[in-house]
């Protein structure tokens, strides 16, 4: 068996791109295929993410068929968990990756890519010039406010309040000064393990609802900020922690735009103005801006322009041997 990848990166946060080898998953519609491959291929997420073909912390996204009529192509997004819904700094890579394989005839200065997500279709901008693909703005799904100030009995933390809000998944928000961290000085495994406690009691505490379907009702992860959502031409810092633990070298893409979404619930930031989110750690950059209002179900709800730049680094064709004890993937904790 062989499996070919193009592998990328948005802001230091890897994508491993399935593009053939993949068993081909059943479904009509997108979060049909997603139940699929959760429940009878999840093997070979676990081969093409885990060691030794991956690491803890690796990203995939594997084409499917788009079952949506305006859809250029359609993904999967994986990770050392399981299945996203939404992945921001994917789309970003996936816009070039569109375009330099052949997906979407380019047109200059700008080509349209649309890309069926698991959360809906996500319309992208490639900027393309001189024969080049270059950095993508997508327009993002419905984004809401699903609470705020939830009060949760974190573990080693005590009682602490957080928002919740929807970038296309759902997150968890909360500055690290009440969580007694430093966003840019505190170890990254406490942080890591700080954020993985909030995102357990959410787990525990609050149910969670999406008006389109059950299946994008869950909590993702934690996003830990600098507390900085007050709008200004300064930057504003934060680290996502998702799945099992995984960190975001990325400032998130879906994570930026439940942020922002956020940040104009409270009339921090209006429609139209931009600001730019980085990863405190890494200082990889997104800018974002609210655009228009819209509704979700019952909730107000608004479209947020995330831009990004997305890098190759490479070409993978992974082979597994049947008589290798450790072809299933592990991880190290």
């Amino acid at each position: 068996m062989n499996i070919n990848t193009v592998e990328m990166h948005t802001g230091g946060e890897p994508l491993r791109i399935i593009t053939d080898g993949f068993p081909k998953p059943d479904g009509k519609t997108i979060l049909q295929k997603r139940r699929f491959v959760k429940e009878k291929l999840d093997n070979f997420r676990k081969l093409l993410m885990h060691e030794p073909r991956g690491h803890y912390d690796m990203y995939g996204a594997l084409l499917v068929e788009p079952d949506i009529k305006d859809a250029d192509i359609a993904a999967l997004f994986i990770h050392n968990e399981g299945y996203s819904t939404m992945c921001g700094h994917a789309v970003i890579a996936l816009g070039r990756y569109a375009i330099d394989y052949g997906h979407v005839t380019p047109t200059e200065p700008e080509t349209k890519v649309n890309i069926e997500c698991p959360c809906g279709l996500v319309r992208a901008l490639v900027e393309y010039k001189n024969g080049k693909s270059g950095s993508v703005r997508f327009q993002s799904v419905p984004a809401f406010v699903f609470a705020t100030d939830v009060e949760l009995n974190v573990q080693g933390h005590g009682k602490v309040k957080v928002d919740i809000s929807y970038g296309g998944a759902f997150y968890a928000f909360i500055s690290a000064d009440k969580l007694g961290l430093d966003l840019w000085k505190t170890p990254i495994n406490q942080i890591k393990d700080a954020a993985t406690m909030v995102t357990n009691a959410v787990k525990n505490e609050v149910q969670l609802e999406h008006p389109d379907d059950n299946d994008l009702a869950f909590i993702y992860g934690t996003i830990v900020t600098d507390g900085k959502d007050e709008y200004s031409d300064e930057p504003t810092a934060n680290i996502c922690v998702f799945a099992d633990a995984q960190v975001d070298r990325s400032p998130t893409g879906s994570g930026v735009t439940a942020r922002t979404a956020l940040q104009y619930h409270k009339r921090h930031i209006s429609l139209n103005k931009s600001r730019v989110f980085v990863n405190a750690r890494i200082g990889s950059k997104f800018s974002a801006k609210p655009v228009r209002q819209t509704k979700c179900g019952s909730y107000d709800a608004v479209i947020i322009e995330v831009s990004g730049h997305a890098f190759y680094t490479g070409k993978s064709a992974f082979t597994f041997e049947e008589d290798d004890p450790l072809k299933g993937g592990f991880l190290l904790k």
